[in-house]
C-alpha cells in the first residue's frame, strides 16, 4: 500500500486553516442540478463572455482590462512553486475507468463487454485498456490515480466537487480552480499577458458558475471556434472575414474621427481608456493573434497531434503554456455520457483522446516544459464497472463516483507510478482513497499556491481556497507526496 500524508498534516503543506468561527466559506448548489444517473443531457456552453465581445471592441477592452480595475486583493503565503502552468483535459460526462486506465479484464463479461484486452507500457507493471497505444509508449512521464472517489452521481454536483474542491449545496458559489490560478497566479501575482490568464478551448461546457463570487474578472477566456479549421477564428481576437489590413484601417479611422478624446487627452478616465483599447488591439493583431495561429508550427507536428478538434486543441494549448497562460482547460469536443452507444463512443473518441493526450505530454518534454507544467486529465466521476444490458441502455454504463481514475503528470508530479487502487471488478476503492481536496490541493502546492489563503468575497464572508480538513461533511487522505 502507498504511503501518504495524513490529512492533519495538510494545513502545514497548503491546506486550508479553520476560520475563526470554525466556518469556512461554503459553496452553492448549481441551478439545475440533477442527481439522476441517467441524466445523458450533454453540458451546453455558456456565451455570456462571447456574446459580450460581439457587442462591440468595448465589450472586449473591459475585460482584458479587469486586472487593473478590480480592486487590489491580499497575496497568498508564497511557496516554492514547482509549476508555472496547468493544463487540464476535461472529460465532461465521465470516462469509465475500466475500458481505459484501470482495465479489469478478469472480471467477466457483464464488466468488460467487448473490450478484453489491455496493453502493456513504457513502465513494467502498468497497463493501460487498449485503445491507448500512444499513451502506453509515454508511460514514463505521467502517473495515474486509481483511487480517486467521491461518491456523487451528479454531473453538476460531482463537477463542482472536482473543480472546486467544496460541497455543493452551501451558501457560497465557490471559484474553480482555473479562476483561483486568474486569480492568485495571474492578476494579483503580476501577469502582464496580453492574453486573459485563465483561457478554455473552446466551449465552455460546465453546469456550475466557473468564476463563482470572484465574478467576471476571473471567467475563462472561451475562444470559440475550431482549432482544426483552416483558420482558428478566435472570437474577439481573430475578426471574422476582415483582413488583418481591413481591421488596422478601422482603427485608424476611429482614431481620426475620436477629436474630443485627443482634446482631453491628460483626463485619467480617458487615458485609461486609451491604454485598454491599446492593449485590445494589441491583443486583436499582435501577440494574441499570434499565439493562437496554429499555421506557425510546423505541419508534420500538428499530424502527430492529429488532425482533429481535440488534437489541435493540445497544440493549441501547449502555445498558450508557451506565452505564459497560468491555466489552460481543454474541454473535450464530444460527450462522455454514455448510457447508450457507450463502446461505440469509446471505439471513437478514445484513440483521439490516446493521440492528442501523448503528443502533448511528448511535445511538452522535448521543449522542456513538462517539468514546470502540470496536466491533468479526468471527467466528473467515472462509469458502472458493471455494463447495463437492459433497455433502454443496451450496453451502456452510467454514472460513477464511488471510484473513477485520474491522470496526472509535469509540474512536479512524477511520472511512471500507480496511486491507489480499486477492487478486482472496479466497483469500490481497495487501497488509497484520494479525494477531491487530496488531488485540487496538491495541484496548487505544486504551483506554489497556500490553499489556506483567504479569498476576496465581494460581502466580507470567510471563504477560502480549499475547505478545512475538520469541516463537517468533507473526507481527506492527504496530499499526494508518493509523487510529487
Amino acid at each position: 500500500m502507498n504511503t501518504h500524508t495524513p490529512i492533519s498534516d495538510l494545513s502545514a503543506q497548503g491546506g486550508v486553516a479553520a476560520s475563526p468561527s470554525g466556518q469556512a466559506g461554503r459553496p452553492v448548489l448549481p441551478s439545475g442540478a440533477r442527481e439522476s444517473r441517467h441524466d445523458h443531457h450533454a453540458p451546453r456552453a455558456r456565451l455570456t463572455r462571447r456574446q459580450a465581445l460581439r457587442r462591440g471592441f468595448l465589450g472586449a477592452t473591459g475585460l482584458l482590462l479587469g486586472d487593473r480595475l478590480a480592486r487590489a486583493e491580499p497575496t497568498p503565503v508564497p511557496l516554492k512553486a514547482k509549476a508555472k502552468s496547468v493544463i487540464q483535459v476535461f472529460l465532461w460526462g465521465g470516462m469509465s475507468h475500466t475500458d481505459t486506465w484501470d482495465p479489469k479484464m478478469d472480471a467477466g463479461y457483464d464488466y468488460t463487454g467487448q473490450f478484453k484486452e489491455e496493453i502493456a507500457t513504457s513502465v513494467s507493471g502498468i497497463k493501460l485498456g487498449a485503445l491507448f497505444p500512444q499513451l502506453a509508449k509515454q508511460a514514463d512521464k505521467f502517473s495515474i490515480i486509481r483511487s480517486m472517489t467521491h461518491r456523487n452521481n451528479g454531473h453538476e454536483t460531482a463537477a463542482y466537487l472536482m473543480q472546486t474542491g467544496h460541497l455543493p449545496g452551501e451558501r457560497l458559489a465557490y471559484p474553480c480552480i482555473g479562476a483561483i490560478f486568474a486569480l492568485l497566479k495571474g492578476y494579483n501575482a503580476g501577469y502582464k499577458g496580453l492574453i486573459p490568464p485563465y483561457v478554455v478551448l473552446t466551449q465552455p461546457q460546465g453546469r456550475f458558475s466557473e468564476a463563482g463570487f470572484l465574478g467576471s474578472r476571473c471567467k475563462p477566456f472561451a475562444t470559440g471556434g475550431d482549432p482544426n479549421a483552416g483558420r482558428f477564428e478566435v472570437e474577439g481576437v481573430i475578426a471574422r472575414g476582415i483582413t488583418d489590413q481591413r481591421q488596422q484601417a478601422r482603427r485608424n479611422l476611429l482614431s481620426s474621427l475620436n477629436t474630443y478624446g485627443h482634446f482631453q487627452s491628460g483626463h485619467p478616465e480617458l487615458r485609461a481608456a486609451r491604454e485598454a483599447e491599446e492593449k485590445a488591439y494589441n491583443l486583436i493583431l499582435g501577440e494574441g493573434k499570434t499565439v493562437f495561429d496554429l499555421s506557425k508550427e510546423d505541419p508534420k507536428l500538428r499530424d502527430r497531434y492529429g488532425r482533429h478538434t481535440f488534437g489541435q486543441d493540445c497544440l493549441a494549448a501547449r502555445r498558450l503554456v508557451e506565452a505564459g497562460v497560468p491555466y489552460v482547460t481543454i474541454n473535450y469536443p464530444g460527450g462522455w455520457d454514455t448510457h447508450s452507444n457507450h463502446f461505440a463512443t469509446m471505439n471513437r473518441q478514445c484513440p483521439q483522446l490516446d493521440q492528442g493526450l501523448a503528443t502533448l505530454l511528448q511535445d511538452l518534454s522535448e521543449r522542456g516544459l513538462l517539468d514546470s507544467t502540470i496536466v491533468w486529465c479526468c471527467g466528473e466521476f467515472g462509469r458502472t464497472p458493471k455494463v447495463d444490458w437492459q433497455p433502454p441502455w443496451n450496453g451502456g454504463r452510467n454514472h460513477y463516483g464511488n471510484v473513477f481514475s485520474v491522470l496526472v503528470a509535469g509540474g512536479g508530479f512524477k511520472g511512471g507510478q500507480i496511486v491507489g487502487a480499486s477492487d478486482a471488478k472496479g466497483e469500490e476503492v481497495k487501497e488509497r482513497p484520494v479525494y477531491p481536496i487530496d488531488l485540487l490541493g496538491s495541484i496548487y502546492s505544486l504551483a506554489g499556491i497556500d490553499a489556506r489563503t483567504r479569498l476576496p468575497h465581494p460581502e466580507g464572508a470567510e471563504a477560502y481556497v480549499l475547505p478545512a480538513p475538520t469541516e463537517k461533511g468533507y473526507k481527506a487522505e492527504g496530499l499526494l507526496h508518493e509523487i510529487m
